[in-house]
């Protein structure tokens, strides 16, 4: 995925408008919407906060300097929050890994047991120059397959990895048809609960299969950076669902 430099007022701007509106999602909502926790604060963690707060979500995030994430919660409103990685890995019903893949090993490590049972979103693509020898087994066994013997205990997706998030903050609930969004992951009632978090940040979900099936669109594959509605992606990647 490319990373391209924030614009911090337009942003800003941009986010402080998705909190009112997600404030009057969450009072009219009749269901009890799973709490969010995001590890890192920067330009996956920051997108996917705004369009998650926008629909209604409780969203707690972090980053190693806690200051940024708190920063950050403050321009959006009154259902996003800020912690520690520890405290938001906590806080969530699903956690996103919004970190660079080199991060993955270390995150195993400290929070794999407070994530039991939990959904993890892994949208962390592997680049051997950045992440060193993690993103070389990741590239030869697949992304997802390499991010889930971390959590064990969890129930790991991929999703939201392939896709610019500038694209994504501009596509976001555009007329249909909507900007799909592959997902992968083994655990049927997990990628169900992510189904519902695509389509609440405005694009329509495409399950690829099971975590294995996450090559089809992680680096360096024919769908990274693939941007189609879901019947375009569908037949890019050979899907028949």
């Amino acid at each position: 995925m490319k990373n391209f430099p924030l614009r911090r007022r337009p942003f800003l701007a941009a986010v402080a408008g998705l909190a009112a509106v997600g404030s009057a999602a969450m009072a009219d909502s009749k269901r009890e919407l799973p709490r969010i926790g995001i590890i890192g604060s920067g330009q996956v963690g920051r997108t996917l906060a705004a369009l998650w707060v926008q629909a209604g979500y409780c969203v707690m995030l972090s980053a190693r300097n806690i200051a940024d994430a708190q920063a950050l919660a403050q321009t959006l409103g009154p259902l996003a929050s800020a912690g520690t990685p520890l405290q938001a890995a906590a806080f969530g019903k699903v956690v996103v890994l919004a970190v660079p893949y080199g991060a993955i090993p270390a995150l195993g490590r400290d929070l794999n047991r407070t994530l039991t049972d939990k959904v993890i979103i892994d949208p962390a693509n592997p680049y051997v120059g950045r992440d060193g020898w993690i993103a070389d087994v990741a590239l030869r066994d697949g992304a997802g397959i390499t991010t889930q013997r971390y959590f064990p205990s969890a129930h790991v997706v991929r999703v939201f990895n392939s896709i610019d998030m500038t694209s994504l903050r501009a596509e976001a609930h555009r007329p249909d048809p909507r900007l799909a969004v592959p997902i992968a992951g083994d655990d049927t009632a997990a990628v169900l609960k992510v189904k519902d978090l695509v389509e609440a940040a405005g694009f329509d979900p495409v399950v690829t299969g099971g975590l294995a099936s996450a090559r089809l669109f992680q680096p360096a594959s024919a769908g990274f950076e693939l941007e189609r509605d879901a019947a375009g992606l569908r037949s890019a990647l050979h899907l028949h669902n």
